[in-house]
């Protein structure tokens, strides 16, 4: 199967499927009540990480970039599995912050779920085509893709931070 194929069945399951932990009946029994910090502490290592893979091919040390990248992709990797799990056996927690606060909960929230979704063939995209050394083109997709994955991973972790006190 081609990468093409692949970018396009990934990038309309997943939204799908973490679209349908918030409709479908909980499992239970089998809870585990340390992923939302586990997740919160990925999304934070994903930040650092991208910047240093930034900075790594900038310095013009390609090696260190690709291999800060695929840590970043397998992190990112566990988070998914980890956050499926995690909606898969608790009911989601309702923000219970008043005034401005709640305002921009929300509206960080919905941002970071906007663009978690945007992001995914984003990164394929761009994985993509360094593995294809089509390197101008993953050049100019990184350029887009950088700063969405950065701020999905700084948003996560504000997300979790904001949300942490109603668990």
């Amino acid at each position: 199967m081609k990468h093409k194929s692949i970018i396009i069945i990934l990038s309309l399951i997943i939204p799908i499927v973490v679209a349908l932990l918030y409709v479908t009946p909980k499992i239970v029994g089998f809870e585990i009540d340390f992923l939302p910090k586990l997740n919160a502490t990925i999304n934070g290592s994903v930040f650092f990480i991208l910047v240093f893979a930034v900075k790594a091919i900038k310095n013009g040390n390609k090696n260190m970039h690709q291999k800060l990248i695929y840590l970043a992709l397998v992190l990112s990797t566990i988070f998914l599995v980890s956050y499926v799990i995690h909606h898969a056996t608790h009911n989601s927690v309702s923000y219970e912050g008043e005034g401005i606060l709640r305002y921009l909960y929300y509206i960080i929230l919905l941002s970071h779920i906007i663009l978690s979704a945007i992001i995914i063939p984003l990164v394929l995209i761009t994985l993509s085509r360094a593995l294809k050394e089509s390197f101008e083109y993953h050049k100019k997709i990184a350029k887009i893709t950088f700063p969405i994955w950065l701020y999905v991973s700084a948003t996560g972790v504000l997300v979790y931070l904001l949300i942490s006190p109603y668990y």
